[in-house]
């Protein structure tokens, strides 16, 4: 594992570290983490965003150029709340973790927006900058490390990977058995499920809302189908890849005369959440979906992870295999099971429902129920 001293960055970082600075205080604004404001992080993209600040370990070792510098190269699949979300507690963590540990994290931050080709070449431009850990966000992601880091094996850490053995990830959550591991955002569907039924037990006719290509919403979807066929309750679905696929799907599902829609953690639906969701709450169909993102997006309810979290547990493993020599074979696969239900109070009133009376009817079911309005982004 390469160490570096902390001037290779040279006169490119000088030139932009005061705006760069500012973004990465921002981000731990918007991460809610309270990370000191200047730790061991550097930053860099191809956009040209790029960070350098350097702290101590309290004993006067690991500062300015003598710090030692870990290169991490990190690849967003798509521009949506949740995902964002993760990058910027995986940063802000890194930059806690860098003035505990007396290191520098220097971070090269892409997102391809979920184009192959673009997203090949960040990975490519990681390998070629000989980067000491690659973090994939999605399974998209890290399924492209996977591939591009079979000859160097380059450390891969994924964040939020849904079904990383039925992704051919790992081979186990357990032993991940060779260069990749990292954390998952799996999904409890019956939790869900049950939820839908708590709040409205006369329901008879179920929406499934998702992207085919998503492999987040595989096993979720089939979970789904199978907890309705053993209720007896009919189901109807309809898919897309795009913005106006999902319009269009939301439409057809108001036509249906369905009385609720379920979506897995689906990064297409997510990003598309803030064009449906005003249809689907003028039709009085609550929108159950697996992250609070959605919720944040105008959803009725978002169920499962919390993303800031994840990206924080994230950030641990970057620092335990960089820093403290961890194996990522035997590294097991870190889970979540938080059973945090995300109510959207503004959507929850357009349906129909009273907050107070839904919180009551969930509480058998999660482990906290939560507010949230609609907005664009996490604050």
């Amino acid at each position: 594992m390469r160490k570096t001293g902390s001037k290779l960055m040279g006169k490119r970082v000088g030139v932009v570290i005061m705006a760069a600075a500012m973004t990465l205080g921002m981000t731990m604004g918007l991460a809610g983490c309270g990370a000191q404001e200047q730790g061991n992080v550097q930053q860099s993209s191809q956009a040209e965003q790029t960070a350098s600040t350097a702290g101590s370990d309290g004993n006067g070792s690991g500062t300015g150029a003598d710090a030692t510098v870990y290169k991490v190269g990190i690849c967003n699949y798509v521009d949506d709340a949740s995902l964002n979300q993760i990058v910027e507690n995986i940063q802000a963590r890194l930059a806690e973790a860098g003035a505990e540990k007396g290191v520098t994290f220097q971070v090269s931050l892409d997102n391809c927006n979920t184009d192959a080709a673009v997203m090949n070449q960040i990975i490519s431009n990681f390998e070629a900058d000989q980067v000491d850990l690659m973090v994939g966000v999605a399974t998209p992601v890290a399924m492209a490390m996977q591939a591009a880091t079979e000859e160097s094996k380059t450390p891969v850490i994924f964040a939020a990977v849904s079904d990383p053995v039925g992704a051919g990830l790992v081979e186990s959550m357990e032993a991940p058995g060779a260069n990749v591991t990292g954390t998952s955002d799996y999904l409890d569907t019956t939790a869900i499920m049950n939820l839908i039924f708590a709040a409205n037990p006369d329901a008879d006719k179920i929406g499934l809302m998702y992207d085919l290509g998503q492999d987040a919403s595989t096993g979720a979807i089939v979970s789904a189908k199978d907890y309705l066929d053993k209720k007896g309750i009919a189901y109807v679905e309809h898919t897309g890849t795009t913005n106006d696929e999902v319009l269009l799907a939301a439409q057809a599902f108001v036509t249906d005369g369905v009385d609720a829609i379920f979506t897995p953690t689906d990064n297409t639906i997510m990003t598309a959440e803030l064009s449906i969701y005003e249809t689907l709450a003028d039709a009085k169909i609550p929108h159950y979906t697996g992250a609070d993102s959605f919720a944040l997006n105008g959803a009725f309810l978002g169920y499962g992870v919390d993303y800031a979290n994840l990206g924080r547990e994230t950030a641990d493993m970057i620092v335990d295999v960089l820093v403290n020599g961890a194996d990522p074979a035997t590294t097991a696969v870190r889970t979540f099971d938080n059973g945090t239900a995300t109510v959207n109070t503004e959507t929850c009133a357009a349906v129909g429902f009273d907050f107070e009376t839904i919180k009551t009817a969930f509480a058998p079911y999660c482990t906290k129920v939560q507010e949230i309005t609609t907005a664009e982004s996490f604050q």
